[in-house]
């Protein structure tokens, strides 16, 4: 996860994450990335049931039951198990999460735990009822996801009037005080209106806009093959770092980001050295700080089921589950299954092994290299950088 306006914008320096002893104990939400022991961010899809049935879901979802999901009991004693771990922020994901009748009841369990609770949604069933029950569980901030505008985003989501229902929802949380962002997946079949998500995002008046790059998973990896090529990838990462740049300069403070490819940090150095070389040391040191992909270290997932995962994408890759064992007892360092995304550097062959950015990289989103080559040691498909680029610093 890339904080792009925060970095462009000299909103952060080292000596914040310094301030803090570069601790997940004690850092605020946004210096987490720069954190030194990264106890991880835990995304728990707490259902794979869905409305929607959209074209990149990673998890598959359906609109129909599901057996053997965590109960009430079992995700009480989950919380607990995270909040214990000194988890910072457990991420409600689905499926759809507020398709799960006791979402409210573990999100007010997880506050009283002290965990920062997050929720992840398609939106559209959020009224103003759904929003306040939001805001009384004590989420911290709501993601609405938005792949396109109007008759694009049903299209991709699957259901007519998704869009509006999505725009209702988002609307519904500002109004119940609540912070709110737009989710927005980039690939080649809305990469046009990336525009006009950054003005969906202004104009709604959001905290936060969340640019995603295409997981090769579930529908997502039936997918892939709009996914876009590594130029356009470029350019539409650079139409992002202009785009943000511009808000700025009229003064507004949006927060973006972008998710699940860390060649976006080689992309943002580079511009810093072009536009504002006196910050670009500072800048280096938070992206190596920062370390890349963190699958399996700052990162980690909890399924439907209960099985624990390096990601929220790599549901094939199982390193643990909760009903057998402890939260702690799975992603301890001597747990082998998560061993091949710890140790740096990664195992990763070909233009990796070689590349003079993997410090800022660890090597992209394994589960894109699985997908395409079977091979979890290959080279992410969605590196974006020349072969010049990859040989010069």
């Amino acid at each position: 996860m890339l904080s792009v306006s925060r970095l462009l914008g000299g909103k952060v320096e080292p000596g914040d994450a310094l301030r803090y002893g570069r601790s997940t104990a004690s850092s605020p939400a946004h210096l987490l990335h720069f954190s030194k022991d990264k106890k991880p961010v835990v995304v728990w899809n707490v259902t794979q049931r869905c409305n929607l049935h959209c074209a990149h879901c990673y998890a598959d979802s359906h609109d129909r039951e599901y057996e053997g999901e965590l109960n009430h009991e079992e995700g009480l004693r989950l919380i607990d198990q995270l909040a214990d771990f000194g988890v910072p922020t457990i991420l409600f994901s689905g499926g759809e999460p507020l398709s799960r009748p006791d979402l409210f009841e573990l999100a007010a369990a997880a506050r009283d735990a002290g965990l920062r609770s997050v929720l992840s949604t398609n939106g559209t069933l959020i009224d103003d009822e759904t929003a306040a029950q939001i805001a009384a569980a004590g989420f911290s901030y709501v993601g609405i996801s938005f792949d396109a505008i109007g008759q694009l985003h049903d299209k991709l989501r699957g259901k007519k009037g998704a869009f509006q229902g999505a725009l209702d929802g988002i609307r519904a949380c500002k109004a119940a005080g609540l912070r709110t962002g737009v989710r927005f997946t980039l690939h080649g079949l809305n990469r046009p209106q990336l525009p006009q998500i950054f003005e969906l995002a202004e104009t709604e008046d959001v905290d936060r806009l969340c640019v995603y790059h295409l997981a090769y998973a579930g529908r997502g990896e039936k997918i892939s093959h709009f996914d876009l090529q590594p130029h356009e990838t470029a350019e539409a990462v650079e139409q992002i770092f202009d785009l943000v740049e511009e808000m700025q300069s009229r003064g507004h403070e949006l927060e973006v980001l972008t998710v699940d490819n860390p060649v976006d940090h080689v992309a943002l150095l580079k511009r810093v050295r072009a536009t504002q070389p006196e910050r670009a040391d500072d800048v280096e040191q938070l992206l190596t700080w920062n370390g890349g992909n963190q699958s399996g270290i700052a990162i980690g997932c909890v399924s439907p089921t209960g099985l624990v995962h390096p990601d929220q994408f790599s549901w094939d890759v199982v390193v643990g589950d909760v009903r057998k064992n402890t939260f702690a007892e799975i992603w301890s360092n001597d747990n082998p299954l998560l061993a091949p995304y710890r140790v740096r550097p990664r195992a990763v062959k070909g233009r990796c092994s070689e590349c003079r950015w993997y410090d800022m990289c660890n090597g992209g989103l394994r589960v894109r290299a699985v997908s395409a080559t079977d091979d979890f040691e290959a080279p992410d498909p969605a590196c974006y950088l020349t072969d010049d680029e990859v040989a010069l610093r």
